[in-house]
């Protein structure tokens, strides 16, 4: 995987578009002076624990005795369960604040930023080729700014593709995420053969 497919993957994962009307929803509730800041501490507070399980990435796997290939079919796993959920959304609302009520940490920089999946995804890159730690640090700003300038800027993207553009494109994301996943899944089962063959 090269430096743009990384980040491609990535961005996905994160999901911008599809996290646009619940950052919306959220920051309804807190004064307009304080949107920005809140929003952009958020992002980096996201980006400081992404870069810290990308970095940390390869001494989990090597606490918990993972191999690579367990690693790559459970991420593809992973990753294809998120991009059914971005295909055929299911019912739900936002996370739960008081009116005015500022957040921290929860919801936005974790799940909604930084969720499970992008975390499972840098791991696997750390594991995957260790010797690469700046190509992946490079892909993760580069996801990482794109989804921030979407998120920072989501009055302008919601008016532009409104609430059904903005489905169309979170489902075409979500298709491009399935490929993804099956061909980590495939990648993960054929080096496993490999090694025990």
């Amino acid at each position: 995987m090269d430096i743009f497919s990384a980040a491609v993957m990535l961005f996905l994962i994160m999901d911008p578009l599809g996290n646009l009307p619940i950052f919306a929803s959220i920051l309804r509730h807190i004064e307009p002076k304080k949107r920005r800041r809140v929003l952009i501490r958020e992002l980096l507070i996201a980006l400081a624990i992404m870069l810290l399980f990308l970095f940390a990435g390869e001494a989990i796997l090597n606490f918990l005795n993972l191999r690579q290939e367990s690693v790559s079919i459970a991420g593809g796993i992973i990753l294809f369960l998120i991009a059914i959920k971005m295909i055929f959304p299911q019912p739900g609302g936002v996370v739960g604040l008081a009116a005015g009520e500022e957040p921290f940490i929860v919801p936005m920089a974790i799940p909604l930023m930084a969720g499970p999946s992008v975390l499972a995804a840098l791991i696997l890159l750390a594991h995957s080729d260790s010797s690469r730690m700046a190509d992946w640090t490079i892909a993760l700003f580069a996801a990482w700014g794109v989804s921030a300038i979407i998120l920072l800027f989501y009055k302008v993207f919601t008016r532009i593709l409104g609430e059904k553009g903005l489905t169309a494109v979170e489902r075409l994301m979500g298709m491009v995420l399935v490929m993804i996943s099956v061909q980590m899944f495939l990648d993960g089962v054929s080096s496993y053969m490999k090694s025990t063959a």
